[in-house]
Protein backbone atom coordinates (compact mmCIF):
# COMPACT_ATOMS: atom_id res chain seq x y z
CA UNK A 1 0.00 0.00 0.00
CA UNK A 2 1.28 3.87 -0.48
CA UNK A 3 2.12 5.86 1.84
CA UNK A 4 -0.56 8.56 2.88
CA UNK A 5 0.62 11.94 3.61
CA UNK A 6 -1.28 15.08 4.49
CA UNK A 7 -0.16 18.10 2.43
CA UNK A 8 -0.85 21.62 4.98
CA UNK A 9 -0.32 24.77 2.99
CA UNK A 10 0.31 27.99 4.55
CA UNK A 11 2.52 30.79 4.78
CA UNK A 12 2.99 30.45 8.03
CA UNK A 13 3.64 34.05 9.07
CA UNK A 14 4.26 33.32 11.85
CA UNK A 15 3.50 29.53 12.62
CA UNK A 16 1.02 29.24 15.60
CA UNK A 17 -0.19 26.37 18.20
CA UNK A 18 -3.70 26.82 15.78
CA UNK A 19 -1.38 25.44 12.95
CA UNK A 20 0.42 22.63 15.25
CA UNK A 21 -2.99 21.48 16.93
CA UNK A 22 -4.27 21.05 13.04
CA UNK A 23 -1.10 19.51 11.57
CA UNK A 24 -0.59 16.68 14.56
CA UNK A 25 -4.45 16.29 14.91
CA UNK A 26 -4.29 14.62 11.05
CA UNK A 27 -0.90 12.94 11.70
CA UNK A 28 -2.35 11.02 14.65
CA UNK A 29 -6.16 10.72 14.17
CA UNK A 30 -7.15 9.88 10.85
CA UNK A 31 -5.88 7.34 8.50
CA UNK A 32 -2.52 9.71 7.27
CA UNK A 33 1.27 8.16 8.04
CA UNK A 34 2.39 11.57 7.96
CA UNK A 35 1.99 15.81 7.44
CA UNK A 36 3.86 17.92 5.25
CA UNK A 37 3.67 21.29 5.93
CA UNK A 38 4.37 22.76 3.13
CA UNK A 39 5.41 26.50 3.67
CA UNK A 40 3.84 28.65 0.81
CA UNK A 41 5.81 31.66 -1.02
CA UNK A 42 2.84 33.60 -1.67
CA UNK A 43 -0.77 32.50 -2.10
CA UNK A 44 -1.94 34.12 -5.32
CA UNK A 45 -5.63 34.73 -3.63
CA UNK A 46 -3.71 36.95 -0.77
CA UNK A 47 -2.33 40.13 -1.12
CA UNK A 48 1.51 40.12 0.29
CA UNK A 49 1.16 42.15 2.59
CA UNK A 50 3.71 41.94 5.75
CA UNK A 51 4.60 38.56 4.71
CA UNK A 52 8.11 37.65 5.95
CA UNK A 53 11.18 36.31 3.72
CA UNK A 54 10.66 32.09 2.80
CA UNK A 55 13.85 31.53 5.07
CA UNK A 56 12.48 32.76 8.22
CA UNK A 57 9.17 31.53 7.99
CA UNK A 58 10.63 28.01 6.87
CA UNK A 59 12.72 28.08 9.66
CA UNK A 60 10.21 29.46 12.23
CA UNK A 61 7.86 26.40 11.08
CA UNK A 62 11.29 23.63 11.50
CA UNK A 63 11.80 24.91 15.15
CA UNK A 64 7.60 24.57 16.01
CA UNK A 65 7.93 20.63 14.72
CA UNK A 66 11.21 19.66 15.17
CA UNK A 67 10.69 17.53 17.83
CA UNK A 68 7.34 15.70 16.30
CA UNK A 69 8.40 12.53 14.08
CA UNK A 70 4.85 12.76 12.21
CA UNK A 71 5.40 16.25 11.07
CA UNK A 72 7.91 16.95 8.13
CA UNK A 73 8.40 20.61 6.83
CA UNK A 74 8.39 21.30 2.63
CA UNK A 75 10.36 23.84 0.71
CA UNK A 76 8.93 22.49 -2.54
CA UNK A 77 6.71 25.83 -3.67
CA UNK A 78 10.37 27.86 -3.18
CA UNK A 79 11.38 26.83 -6.96
CA UNK A 80 8.56 26.67 -8.16
CA UNK A 81 7.64 29.77 -10.92
CA UNK A 82 5.41 32.62 -8.65
CA UNK A 83 2.66 32.62 -7.99
CA UNK A 84 2.08 29.34 -8.13
CA UNK A 85 -0.74 27.28 -7.70
CA UNK A 86 -1.88 24.06 -5.86
CA UNK A 87 -2.26 21.83 -8.71
CA UNK A 88 1.40 22.86 -9.80
CA UNK A 89 3.07 21.61 -6.47
CA UNK A 90 0.85 18.38 -6.84
CA UNK A 91 2.21 17.47 -9.95
CA UNK A 92 5.68 18.08 -9.29
CA UNK A 93 5.26 15.55 -6.04
CA UNK A 94 3.23 12.95 -7.51
CA UNK A 95 5.71 13.05 -10.27
CA UNK A 96 9.06 12.73 -7.39
CA UNK A 97 7.30 10.34 -5.16
CA UNK A 98 5.34 7.82 -7.02
CA UNK A 99 4.74 5.17 -4.53
CA UNK A 100 3.23 8.07 -1.96
CA UNK A 101 -0.56 8.97 -1.86
CA UNK A 102 -1.30 12.91 -1.13
CA UNK A 103 -4.07 13.91 0.47
CA UNK A 104 -5.12 17.69 0.96
CA UNK A 105 -5.86 19.11 4.27
CA UNK A 106 -7.62 22.29 4.16
CA UNK A 107 -10.08 24.82 6.68
CA UNK A 108 -13.76 24.87 5.44
CA UNK A 109 -12.85 28.42 4.29
CA UNK A 110 -10.65 26.80 1.71
CA UNK A 111 -13.54 24.28 0.15
CA UNK A 112 -15.98 27.17 -0.07
CA UNK A 113 -13.31 28.94 -2.39
CA UNK A 114 -12.57 25.97 -4.30
CA UNK A 115 -13.97 26.74 -7.27
CA UNK A 116 -11.99 29.48 -7.72
CA UNK A 117 -8.47 27.66 -7.72
CA UNK A 118 -6.40 26.69 -10.82
CA UNK A 119 -7.91 23.32 -12.66
CA UNK A 120 -9.98 22.75 -8.98
CA UNK A 121 -11.75 19.92 -11.24
CA UNK A 122 -8.54 17.94 -11.43
CA UNK A 123 -7.72 17.88 -7.35
CA UNK A 124 -11.70 17.12 -6.91
CA UNK A 125 -11.57 14.34 -8.87
CA UNK A 126 -7.71 13.17 -7.71
CA UNK A 127 -7.02 13.74 -4.25
CA UNK A 128 -8.64 12.84 -1.03
CA UNK A 129 -9.28 16.12 0.94
CA UNK A 130 -9.66 16.45 4.66
CA UNK A 131 -11.59 19.65 6.02
CA UNK A 132 -11.39 20.94 9.25
CA UNK A 133 -13.90 23.54 10.87
CA UNK A 134 -13.13 26.87 10.65
CA UNK A 135 -15.44 29.91 11.05
CA UNK A 136 -16.24 32.00 8.39
CA UNK A 137 -14.69 35.83 8.80
CA UNK A 138 -18.15 38.76 8.56
CA UNK A 139 -18.90 40.08 5.98
CA UNK A 140 -16.87 37.20 3.52
CA UNK A 141 -19.08 35.88 1.07
CA UNK A 142 -20.45 32.17 2.20
CA UNK A 143 -22.56 31.30 -0.65
CA UNK A 144 -21.97 27.79 -1.43
CA UNK A 145 -20.80 27.07 -4.59
CA UNK A 146 -22.04 23.40 -6.59
CA UNK A 147 -18.63 22.19 -5.52
CA UNK A 148 -19.67 21.52 -2.07
CA UNK A 149 -22.20 19.47 -2.21
CA UNK A 150 -20.50 17.76 -5.47
CA UNK A 151 -17.28 16.57 -4.04
CA UNK A 152 -16.77 12.75 -3.48
CA UNK A 153 -13.59 12.79 -1.97
CA UNK A 154 -14.68 15.09 1.04
CA UNK A 155 -14.09 13.68 4.80
CA UNK A 156 -14.91 16.74 7.70
CA UNK A 157 -12.40 16.29 10.41
CA UNK A 158 -13.48 17.14 13.90
CA UNK A 159 -10.29 18.80 14.64
CA UNK A 160 -9.81 20.83 17.70
CA UNK A 161 -9.62 24.33 16.38
CA UNK A 162 -7.98 27.20 18.70
CA UNK A 163 -9.46 30.64 17.35
CA UNK A 164 -6.31 32.79 16.71
CA UNK A 165 -4.56 34.54 13.57
CA UNK A 166 -1.55 35.24 12.18
CA UNK A 167 -2.60 38.89 11.96
CA UNK A 168 -3.36 39.02 15.35
CA UNK A 169 0.23 38.10 16.86
CA UNK A 170 1.88 40.14 14.69
CA UNK A 171 0.14 43.25 15.44
CA UNK A 172 0.54 41.62 19.24
CA UNK A 173 4.71 41.39 18.57
CA UNK A 174 4.47 44.88 17.46
CA UNK A 175 2.96 46.49 20.21
CA UNK A 176 5.24 44.66 22.65
CA UNK A 177 2.31 42.15 23.70
CA UNK A 178 2.94 39.07 25.29
CA UNK A 179 2.44 36.43 22.83
CA UNK A 180 3.42 33.28 25.40
CA UNK A 181 1.43 29.93 25.14
CA UNK A 182 0.41 30.71 21.64
CA UNK A 183 3.41 30.45 19.68
CA UNK A 184 6.52 27.41 20.49
CA UNK A 185 9.06 29.14 22.78
CA UNK A 186 11.91 28.02 20.11
CA UNK A 187 9.63 30.45 17.51
CA UNK A 188 9.20 33.26 20.02
CA UNK A 189 13.06 33.14 20.88
CA UNK A 190 13.97 32.96 16.60
CA UNK A 191 11.50 36.26 16.56
CA UNK A 192 12.89 38.00 19.22
CA UNK A 193 16.28 36.96 18.32
CA UNK A 194 15.59 38.60 14.48
CA UNK A 195 13.39 41.30 15.21
CA UNK A 196 10.69 39.91 13.30
CA UNK A 197 7.30 42.29 12.99
CA UNK A 198 8.75 44.92 15.06
CA UNK A 199 7.59 47.23 11.91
Amino acid sequence: MKKRTGLYFGTFNPIHIGHLVIANFMANHTDLDEVWLIVTPHNPLKDRGDLLPDDHRLQMVRLATIDNNKLEVSDVEFNLPQPNYTINTLDLLQERYSDTEFVLIMGEDNLRSLHRWKDYERIVSSYDIFVYPRSITEGENTEESGVLVDLKRVTICEAPMIRISSTFLRNAIRTQKDIRYLVPDKVINYISNNYLYEK
